[in-house]
């Protein structure tokens, strides 16, 4: 029981705080699949440019690394919307293997963009000195670094749980996502609140690559690599189930984290383990229903 008790708090400690920032990235790709119906496997695209431009901007414009930060998370959503405008809303109707095509060639040419700009390798991340050292949390030394993604990460739930479940805005974009047809007959524009909530996505995602660059590395293969993991968010949450979203993440956290370090050989073995089997299981998701 002594060995076991530091093992269960570290799995823990660094279980949520891994599942936070899968939650952050992928939040958005949840949004997106379960309001217009896009296969966005570029999505990863917007966590990596946030990253990039949040670390390579103090450098270039002589600032602070939180102004960097919130300067690199404005571009990405102004980014986002754009690209909404001029590619992804061009998806619409296509089959959903054209858009997988679509989406795949679109990340290529933003991974050969990163390539050519910045080189093949991960990109050297430093957060300012007071993420640095250590706190003792239940008894054992956490880092303050992840201490500070697990509070922003309640931050944000709370931000999206006020938006989501206490505004106006929340719950007509809700019933955007149950029932797409019957807000287009309500007079809802249904294409405005996914401009809206595709921003909000975009924007989650490049504040999950900022924050998640000690856990995720920064590289221009960041959208393919660490694709899986998102699309493992969104297959067991269930589409634009934000809720269960939230769930899913810490589990997988959790579960990718003691699998590693029980059997460190395995890697991420554990975690695609998991997928499969829950989603024979449940392939309507893992928590469908629970809204």
């Amino acid at each position: 029981m002594d060995q076991l008790t530091p093992a269960v708090t570290f799995i823990l400690l660094y279980g949520v705080s891994f599942g936070i920032v899968l939650f952050v990235i992928s939040i958005g790709l949840v949004l997106t699949l379960g309001l217009m119906r896009i296969v966005n496997l570029a999505h990863g695209v917007f966590a990596v440019l946030g990253g990039y431009l949040a670390f390579k901007l103090p450098a270039l414009l002589d600032i602070g690394f939180l102004a960097a930060a919130v300067t690199a998370v404005l571009l990405v959503l102004l980014i986002g919307v754009v690209l909404e405008r001029v590619f992804f809303r061009w998806l619409f109707g296509m089959s959903e293997l054209e858009q997988v095509l679509a989406t795949i060639g679109f990340c290529f040419a933003f991974i050969a963009l990163l390539t050519f700009a910045f080189g093949p390798n991960v990109l050297a991340t430093k957060y300012p000195e007071w993420l640095s050292g250590n706190v003792s949390v239940l008894g054992r030394p956490f880092p303050v670094y992840r201490v500070f993604v697990m509070v922003a990460g309640l931050v944000i739930l709370l931000s999206l749980w006020l938006l989501f479940d206490h505004t106006s805005f929340g719950a007509t974009l809700r019933a955007c996502v149950d029932n797409q047809s019957m807000a287009k007959a309500s007079g809802i524009n249904v294409n405005w609140y996914f401009s809206v909530a595709f921003a909000i996505g975009a924007s989650l995602a490049a504040i999950g690559g900022i924050v998640g660059a000690g856990m995720l590395p920064l590289e221009p293969l960041y959208p393919f690599k660490h694709l899986p993991l998102f699309l493992t968010i969104v297959a067991l949450s269930g589409f634009g189930n934000i809720k269960a979203s939230l769930v899913v993440s810490l589990v997988v956290g959790l579960v990718d984290t003691a699998g590693r370090y029980f059997v460190p050989e395995l890697g991420a073995f554990t975690v695609f383990t998991l997928l499969v089997i829950l989603v024979l299981w449940r392939p309507q998701g893992l928590l469908m229903g629970w809204k």
